[in-house]
């Protein structure tokens, strides 16, 4: 026994064989790794003298028992890479920091050459998928990635790993493949679990993403970014001030979008659908400062972090709007989309809530999003035209600041909130989830809905103005108090009356100036003209129904439904049995179904009254 330079103790093959004494002697020194080392070669050496020559398979094996009874979770192979935070039962594999490997048939097999292992567990709130979470070291820096199940359980897929830095490729694959799945089944207890999201908002019983505590996103890298930008920076009473200083101003426009911006997150618990509020006008009237004020109140306004542009595809928008869920999508600079036939299909397409049904790769079909909040935009025109429907009309709200500057002072706005935003947004979901609050906001809303369609506004606007409403009226008793909130009136006058909304008496309307501004083409007589679309005779315009219907669809109506009103309106003249809604007419002596309009005197200025009005063109059927 002694040091290491004293004489070890001679043993006979018995105390080898049937006895701990020479092993204790040698464990004894592991605290000194050189004097353990040299203490094992002796040992091996009087053992193999006295008739034993595996000393050391031996002492490995007491070694393991000793550590068996001083850590009942000791395993023969455990992960040992300097600075990881969990230590794994490795199974069959050696993983320390010179790599991951295992014995096999025709010799080493290495799955990694550097330290990976899985270290949490995700479970997603709204789908119950499972995803791994990855910790890996090439270096001395530890890095974090997110990835789905399917990709790293199959060999083909896992080679994407190598994108994020992991050292795989087609010939260790399928080792790092059964390497994690080793390592996970043989931990399950032991590596940790948490509960994930793949967006913000509302997450039913567990509360509002991102404010729920260990909540982990894992959706896609792409809204990462996105994600990390609502929360909060530097002092809440900077940006309240700010915000209190414009409200006393009486800046409608800007009380607007600030209420409209936490309202985002009522339109869920109300049962509402979402909505726009569009602000219009010229350069430098300070509409992209109205949206950075609506950002801050959840998120880091920096164009870029929270807000967006149009400049993207329908697909990414959809993915967008699903993934604030609550929030609002706030979205800069219309003037990107080219087309303004693609407005209408945008309002829809949004203002729905509910994404479209596409497949996967692998079959089947991708989840559906879903979304329940406001649209936020901003633009140098109206989002609406004269041609949009009154369906696409009813979700807008729309805010011309045409001419005029929305700010006193906008610089010194966006320096504050740049560095200032976030606490609102969380103190009022927060208040929110408090007993009975939520109640108080529906009934506020039932209530100003029911006062603002006893007008004449439609009953989507009412709804979406109800909501600003509503959410003005909590903001001023919870954060503002300064008695400085929106008034019914001052919201009102943006929005759309039934008949402003009637998408049949806009096309009324533009039937009436088509058929002014192409008179010459009715005319039968003129013979400079290519082509002749029909005739005026005696108060009454015929169309031919094929001009009718291209006529009409090319400027954003529908043919068939418009028809139909007419019909009903009595504004058509139709065949003797009143079927259908065309009549038989001929141009230029020739019989052709034609859509006859009625009673256009005094509306299409440019046609001469025949002196024998009243009247009518005769039916074919007549002859």
């Amino acid at each position: 026994m002694g040091d290491g330079s004293q004489e070890m103790t001679v043993y006979t093959k018995e105390d080898f064989t049937d006895g701990t004494a020479p092993f204790e002697e040698v464990y004894a020194k592991r605290d000194n790794p050189f004097e353990y080392e040299r203490a094992k070669n002796k040992m091996a050496e009087v053992a193999k003298m006295a008739g034993v020559s595996n000393f050391k398979k031996l002492f490995d094996g007491y070694c393991k028992t000793m550590r068996k009874v001083k850590d009942p979770d000791y395993v023969d192979n455990a992960s040992d890479f300097e600075g990881q935070e969990i230590e794994l039962n490795t199974g069959p594999w050696m993983a320390d920091d010179s790599g991951i490997t295992r014995e096999g048939y025709m010799g080493e097999i290495v799955a990694c050459v550097h330290p990976i292992l899985p270290v949490k567990r995700l479970v997603n709130i709204d789908t119950g998928i499972e995803k791994l979470e990855l910790a890996y070291r090439k270096g001395k820096q530890w890095r974090k990635m997110i990835f789905d199940r399917r990709q790293i359980a199959s060999a083909s897929s896992i080679v994407g790993l190598s994108d994020y830095g992991v050292a795989v490729t087609s010939e260790n694959a399928k080792y790092l493949v059964q390497y994690l799945h080793d390592v996970e089944n043989l931990n399950y207890d032991k590596i940790p679990e948490s509960s994930s999201v793949s967006r913000l908002g509302w997450i039913g019983e567990e509360g509002f993403a991102p404010y729920v505590e260990n909540l982990v996103f894992d959706g896609d890298i792409a809204f990462k970014h996105f994600f990390e930008s609502v929360g909060t920076r530097g002092n809440f009473e900077k940006w309240k001030e700010a915000v209190k200083t414009i409200r006393a101003e009486g800046n409608v426009p800007a009380k607007i979008l600030v209420a409209a911006s936490f309202a985002s997150v009522l339109v869920g618990p109300c049962n509402c659908l979402p909505f726009f509020v569009h602000l219009w006008g010229g350069t430098e009237s300070g509409k992209t400062v109205g949206l950075m004020l609506a950002a801050s109140v959840w998120a880091n306004p920096e164009m870029g972090k929270y807000i967006h542009t149009f400049n993207s595809t329908a697909v990414a928008q959809e993915l967008s709007a699903s993934f604030v869920n609550s929030l609002p999508l706030i979205l800069d600079e219309l003037q990107i989309v080219k087309d303004k036939k693609d407005f209408d299909q945008l309002i829809y397409q949004l203002s729905e809530g509910v994404g479209r049904n596409r497949g996967q790769k692998s079959g089947g079909l991708q989840r559906t999003g879903t979304w329940n909040n406001c649209i936020i935009t901003t633009g140098e025109q109206p989002i609406s035209n004269s041609h949009s429907g009154g369906g696409a009309i009813n979700r807008i709200i729309e805010i011309s600041c045409e001419d005029t500057k929305i700010f006193k002072d906008p610089a010194g706005l966006v320096e504050v909130i740049r560095k200032n935003y976030g606490h609102a947004g969380k103190l009022f979901v927060d208040a929110l989830m408090e007993e009975r609050r939520m109640d108080l906001a529906k009934a506020t809303q039932k209530g100003l809905y029911k006062e603002l369609t006893e007008t004449e506004i439609t009953e989507k606007q009412a709804l979406a103005a109800s909501l600003i409403l509503t959410a003005d009226a909590l903001i001023d008793d919870l954060i503002f108090k300064d008695g400085n909130g929106l008034a019914v009136k001052e919201v009102a006058q943006f929005l759309s009356t039934h008949e402003e909304v009637s998408v049949n008496l806009k096309a009324y309307e533009w039937l009436m100036e088509w058929l002014a501004q192409n008179s010459a083409r009715f005319d039968e007589e003129q013979e400079k003209m290519p082509d002749i679309w029909g005739k005026i005779s005696y108060g009454s315009a015929a169309v031919i129904r094929s001009v009718f219907n291209k006529a009409c669809t090319e400027n954003g109506f529908n043919p068939t439904a418009f028809l139909a009103w007419l019909k009903r309106n009595d504004k058509l003249e139709l065949q003797k049995n009143g079927k259908g809604y065309t009549k038989s007419v001929k141009i230029n002596k020739i019989a052709c179904h034609c859509v006859v309009i009625k009673q256009i005197e005094g509306q299409v200025e440019g046609f001469e009254e025949m002196e024998t009005s009243g009247r009518t063109f005769e039916s074919e059927e007549s002859h």
